[in-house]
Formats: structure tokens, C-alpha cells, sequence
């Protein structure tokens, strides 16, 4: 082997890892909306934990993502420690697809169709067609879609190159001797695990193992503890990543470390046992790019089979090595982590899932504030002080992650989905802060023993009525994605718009036949300011959530078409009209009565 060939094999080792890294970062991103269906229907079943941590790491091939999501989702409390336990096992045997794959270089035949089987022979049709739809492909899914083929060509272009490379290695004898010291147990496994923890992913390894193994040179004894170790190195990854999570995220990569160092330990005394007590020919015998895969696979398999009725055991052994504090902080869930966003679709959906939470309690800090008009109370004042200030948090929070989430690459609905949440959010927390100012205007009535008059009374109730309405369509439309729900604001909204003049102009004439006060004026003027601003929001929410749907962001055209009296739009306007319809003022109904008197005695 000489200058030229280490030369290739670096140049195809960081075509390998390049490769491997640009096809799954590919994946997720293509499998991002199906990873969030997949682990939205996770549930305490280990066998669906199991088999979902083996099929999403199937698809993104890389055991290393998905642990590190898998401890962003606990850090973010989207699931438990014991769901985590099973996804992680799964992860650990769904990571062998990527060597069954690599297995393929292998393959050596004079026919033709055995021959189409090998990387070297497809791999350069995969790649035009990668390169044509990354190129050409107009949809996020297409290019997508192209970029997981050149990854994978490139990948498996890699993957050749170091197998050439290092194909005059088995006539070294140096070389040989280098693995022969490998033969101890103990030295196989560091060295698997060193490899692997520099890398940071077992499937490289694995494929660089592999690689060596084409020489002929690796022997199946050899291979055994190498491989043992790269499942410990493989965890370096997932502790890196726990720094700074809460204590059950920690506790999650620690199961992680845990359960490949105790299954090691475990299979590697049996593998020394049997191999000083029997005599096994094939130990000593070269071992292939498909051996190791079969190796891989069933040393993984073998450790899931020991550790999974184990399961408890492993979360006392991470609650031992975290140990619970007293201090209330240690089990704050950081519900917006920065771990997710290695899965955009993901990371959006949770956000989805904040926004949400915070809007329910800002209509409830709405109700709150509405009802204190009435029946002040102090404890229901300070509820909603406290839920205004928490939306302001969650707004900062929220609109803080989805700029840096802009940094990764999304696709379109993605986007669209994240301005949908930037926008909304804002309309949520105003709404917060005009049920502080309606609080305030029910203190201001409490303290100065303000009184409305029985007409006034029923008037702003009718108005409260209408807006706590709307309020609960635009949270349903939002939080459920009602589309249904959405259409029926834009009406309410103008039927709102017409209450805030009527109540003006009606407290104006009692004020003048002295039934109302000025100070009862003010405080009526603020109160119905604030309310009608409420109705505005929740037009603005119901809008953002019927141009997502309809893939348009024009929500002042929407508006004019609406507004234009569309058939659907008349009839729950006239609805709307009829149920939010104020009562004749005082002087008319008193002439009604007259009138009718008067037609009596006729």
C-alpha cells in the first residue's frame, strides 16, 4: 500500500462519511412529516416503542438521530423515560440496515443480474437521477427526494474507493500483525469504541470495518469485540447531547449507555468463554463485508433479547446515576428544545403544541377579566395577570425558536406553517393584554362604586357574549385546524363592529336623558375598545389559519371576498345578526307602548 492508495482511502473515507451524513439529513427531511405521524401514534406499548425506534432509524439510518431526538423528546416531555427505553432498543437493531446495505460491495459473479445487484454497477444511475430531480425537481419532496439518492450514490461511491484502497492490505504483513493484536477482546472493543465515539456514528464504522474486512485479512474473531465496541462509542453522541437537559434526559442517554455497555459485557464473557472452551474454526477465518453485517445484526438483536424484560432495571440504574434533587427546578421540562430541530416538522409541531396551551389560557384570562366586571375578586385578577404575563413569555420564547429553526432547512409547508405560528402568536398574547386593560376597567368600576344603568348592563353583556364567542371559534379554528370554525369569525367579527357603534350611540342618548354617568361613559368607551380589538385578533387568527390551508398568504384579499356578501358568508352574518340583536332603546319601546295604548283605547 503506498502513498497514492492512503491518498484514495482518505478521499473515499470523507466521500463515505459526506455521503452518509447527506443522506440522512436528507431522509429526515423527507421522512419529517411521517416521523411526526409515526411517533404521534407512540404509545406505553414497549413492543410499539420497540418498533418504532426500529423503523425510524431504518429510514434516517443513523441509531445516533435518533437517539439524540429521542432525548430532545423527553427533554421536552413529548414522552417518558420508559417510552424512551424502547425506542432507543429499536434504534440500537434498526441501525444494522445501513451494514446489510454496504454488504452489497461484496458481491462477486460473472452473471449479468448478480452483477446489477453490486453498488458499483447502479449507484451511477441513481446518481443522474438524483442529480436530475435535486437539479430540476420544483417540490421540497422531489428535491429531497434527489438528494438522498446522491447521498446514498456518493455513499456507496466512498465505500468502493476505500475498498480499493486498502485491497493491497492483504498482502501486508504488517497489517496483519496489526490485527492480530486486535484478536484480544479487551483491545477489539476499545478500539471499536474509540473509532465510533470519533465519528460519532456506528453505521460508519461498521462501513469502514467492512471495508478492511474485504481484504480478507479481518478475521470473524477479530470482528466479534470490534463490533461489541462500536455499539459503546456510538453513545458519545446522545451524552453529548444530554448536557444541559433536564434530569430525565439525562436519564435517557445514560439508559442508552447502560444498556450497550451492560449487553457487551454480558455477550463478550460468553464470546471469551466459548471461545476458550471450544474450539470454533471460523474465529480464525476471514470474515466479509456480508459477515460483518450478520455480526452486527445479531449482536444487536442479542442485546435487545437480554435488556428489554429488563427494562426497570435500567431505569433504576439511571435513576442512581441521576439521582432526583428537591429542588423543583431539577424537573423543569424545556418544551421547546433546540435538539428538535435536527426534524423541522417536529420542532414545528411542537411549537404548534405551545402556541396552543398559551391560548387556551389567554381565553381563559379572557373570561377571567369579563366575569371580574361583575363579580370582582382578587384571586381571579392576580390568575390573569399571571396568564398575560406568561403569554409574553411564550411569545418571546416561541418566535425566539422559529427564527433560529429558519436557519435549518425547511420546506414550504414548513415554512408556511412556521409564519402561521409567528403570526398567530402575536394575535394571542394582544388579546392577553387587552384582558389585563378589561381588568383593569373592572377594578376601576370595584374602587369607584361605578354603576351602569339595566340597559347598559345588558348591552355590554350582549357584546361580552359575542366575543367570548368568536374567541373560542378562532382557538378552535387554530388548535384544531377547523377550517369551519375559521369561516364563521370574518361574520361575527362585523357583527362585533356594528355592537361597538350601536353601544356608543345608545349610551350617548341615556346619557343625555340622565339614566348614565360620565364616569360610566369612560369606563363603557374603554371596555368596548378593548372588546372589539379582541374580535379584530381573532380575525387575524382565523385568516392565518384559512391561508395555510388554501396555501395562500393574502389575508386582505380573503377579507374583501368575504365582505363582498358571499352566499355562506350572508347567511351566518343574518345569523349572527339575529342572536347579537340589542333590544329597542328605553325611548322607543316607551313610544311602542304608547302607541300601542293609544290603539287600544281606540
Amino acid at each position: 500500500m503506498d502513498l497514492f492508495d492512503v491518498l484514495s482511502l482518505i478521499g473515499g473515507l470523507s466521500l463515505f462519511l459526506f455521503g452518509m451524513n447527506f443522506m440522512g439529513e436528507a431522509l429526515e427531511r423527507r421522512a419529517g412529516g411521517t416521523l411526526k405521524r409515526t411517533l404521534g401514534r407512540l404509545t406505553t406499548n414497549p413492543w410499539a416503542g420497540l418498533l418504532t425506534g426500529l423503523a425510524v432509524t431504518a429510514v434516517i439510518q443513523s441509531s445516533s438521530a435518533t437517539t439524540v431526538m429521542v432525548v430532545g423528546f423527553v427533554n421536552s416531555g413529548m414522552m417518558s423515560l420508559e417510552q424512551a427505553i424502547n425506542v432507543i432498543m429499536g434504534a440500537n437493531i434498526g441501525t444494522t440496515v445501513t451494514a446489510w446495505i454496504l454488504s452489497l460491495t461484496g458481491i462477486e459473479s460473472t452473471n449479468v443480474f448478480v452483477r446489477l445487484l453490486k453498488p458499483s454497477s447502479f449507484t451511477p444511475v441513481l446518481a443522474l437521477i438524483g442529480i436530475i430531480m435535486y437539479m430540476v425537481g420544483r417540490t421540497d419532496n422531489k428535491k429531497m427526494t434527489g438528494a438522498i439518492l446522491l447521498g446514498f450514490a456518493t455513499l456507496m461511491f466512498g465505500m468502493e474507493t476505500m475498498s480499493s484502497a486498502v485491497s493491497g492490505l492483504r498482502y501486508e504483513p504488517s497489517f496483519e500483525n496489526i490485527l492480530i493484536k486486535f484478536s484480544n477482546p479487551i483491545l477489539g472493543v476499545l478500539a471499536g469504541a474509540l473509532l465510533t465515539a470519533i465519528i460519532q456514528s456506528s453505521s460508519a464504522s461498521v462501513g469502514i470495518l467492512q471495508a478492511l474486512a474485504s481484504t480478507g485479512q479481518v478475521t470473524l474473531g477479530t470482528a466479534i469485540p470490534i463490533i461489541m465496541g462500536q455499539n459503546i462509542g456510538t453513545c458519545v453522541t446522545a451524552l453529548i447531547s444530554s448536557i444541559g437537559t433536564n434530569k430525565n434526559a439525562k436519564r435517557a442517554a445514560v439508559v442508552h449507555l447502560t444498556f450497550n455497555v451492560i449487553g457487551t459485557i454480558v455477550w463478550l464473557t460468553v464470546f471469551c468463554i466459548l471461545k476458550s472452551v471450544l474450539s470454533i474454526p471460523a474465529l480464525t477465518e476471514g470474515v466479509n463485508e456480508l459477515g460483518i453485517a450478520i455480526v452486527h445484526s445479531s449482536f444487536n438483536i442479542l442485546c435487545v433479547a437480554l435488556m428489554f424484560p429488563m427494562r426497570r432495571l435500567l431505569i433504576r440504574i439511571s435513576y442512581f446515576i441521576v439521582p432526583d434533587s428537591k429542588r423543583e427546578s431539577d424537573y423543569a421540562v424545556t418544551k421547546l428544545d433546540e435538539r428538535l430541530m435536527k426534524t423541522p416538522a417536529i420542532a414545528i409541531e411542537q411549537c404548534e403544541n405551545v402556541t396552543s396551551e398559551m391560548a387556551k389560557s389567554v381565553v381563559s384570562a379572557f373570561e377571567h377579566a369579563v366575569s371580574a366586571l361583575r363579580f370582582y375578586n382578587a384571586d381571579l385578577a392576580a390568575d390573569v395577570r399571571r396568564k398575560e404575563e406568561n403569554s409574553d413569555e411564550v411569545e418571546d420564547e416561541v418566535g425566539t425558536y422559529l427564527v433560529k429553526l429558519s436557519s435549518q432547512p425547511l420546506s414550504s409547508d414548513e415554512s408556511s406553517e412556521s409564519g402561521k405560528i409567528l403570526r398567530v402568536i402575536t394575535d394571542f398574547e394582544r388579546i392577553a393584554d387587552h384582558a389585563v386593560n378589561i381588568l383593569e376597567s373592572a377594578e376601576e368600576v370595584e374602587e369607584k362604586q361605578i354603576r351602569f344603568s339595566r340597559a347598559g348592563s345588558e348591552e355590554m353583556q350582549m357584546m361580552e357574549n359575542a366575543v367570548t364567542e368568536i374567541l373560542h371559534l378562532a382557538l378552535q379554528a387554530y388548535t384544531e385546524n377547523d377550517l369551519e370554525a375559521a369561516k364563521k369569525v370574518e361574520p361575527l367579527e362585523q357583527v362585533i363592529d356594528t355592537l361597538k357603534e350601536q353601544l356608543r350611540a345608545r349610551h350617548v342618548t341615556r346619557l343625555q336623558s340622565g339614566e348614565c354617568s360620565i364616569p360610566a361613559g369612560f369606563v363603557l368607551n374603554d371596555l368596548v375598545t378593548d372588546l372589539e380589538r379582541v374580535s379584530d385578533h381573532c380575525s387575524n387568527i382565523a385568516g392565518c389559519v384559512i391561508e395555510t390551508q388554501s396555501r395562500k398568504l393574502d389575508l386582505h384579499n380573503y377579507l374583501e371576498v368575504v365582505r363582498r356578501r358571499a352566499p355562506d358568508y350572508d347567511k351566518q352574518y343574518d345569523a349572527y345578526t339575529e342572536k347579537y340583536r340589542l333590544d329597542p332603546p328605553v325611548q322607543a319601546r316607551r313610544a311602542l307602548e304608547e302607541a300601542e295604548e293609544n290603539e287600544e283605547k281606540a
